[in-house]
């Protein structure tokens, strides 16, 4: 579609003009590609940020989650309750890869952790709590452990910035975990991380 060609190709020549006329397109590729453009061009600011949190089409709001995570001034954390899951995945990501975490954003990231319906939301959660490594996402983070394959992994990851015995009773689990590349990672945790040189 040339117009969204017009808005990526904007991003990359300076036509900051163009790529914002994209974020009022009808079509919603349009619109996120708007939001990529203006991005690049470093002229993405919050309130136009903010604004696409609200898009009525999934695909720009979880392009603006994506985004948020470069922007410490704007929380993605109201789209943790999206009823888009890609939404949802994305915006854990995102709240993962902030600086600053209010203690409620992190109760929620828990709660999606052990309990959203879809496994890539549950995993980007996980991810998230351990990225920010605050203790009270650690329950969340040992109960993700008894998870699907993918989960166990990604939750041997996010304990590293832990300690304690419940830390090293799961560590010890996962290194004799049913899947292969979960005692992989709990084995190269523990080399790296773990054991004294």
């Amino acid at each position: 579609m040339s117009r969204r060609r017009d808005v990526v190709v904007a991003g990359h020549v300076g036509d900051a003009s163009t790529a914002r006329r994209g974020l009022a397109d009808p079509d919603p590729k349009v619109r996120a590609s708007a939001l990529g453009a203006l991005e690049r061009l470093r002229t993405l600011g919050a309130a136009t940020l903010k604004e696409a949190f609200a898009d009525p089409d999934p695909q720009v709001r979880r392009r603006a989650a994506q985004l948020a995570a470069r922007h410490p001034d704007v929380s993605p954390a109201g789209l943790l309750d999206d009823a888009d899951a890609s939404v949802v995945e994305m915006a854990a990501f995102a709240c993962g890869e902030q600086e600053r975490i209010e203690p409620a954003v992190v109760m929620r990231l828990a709660g999606l952790a052990v309990s959203h319906d879809d496994a890539l939301v549950r995993e980007s959660a996980v991810a998230a709590l351990g990225a920010i490594g605050d203790p009270a996402g650690l329950p969340a983070i040992l109960a993700a452990t008894h998870d699907k394959p993918a989960i166990r992994r990604r939750a041997v990851i996010a304990l590293t910035p832990f300690d304690g015995p419940e830390v090293d009773e799961a560590m010890a689990r996962a290194r004799v975990d049913r899947d292969w590349q979960v005692r992989e990672v709990a084995v190269d945790l523990d080399r790296a991380y773990r054991q004294p040189p």
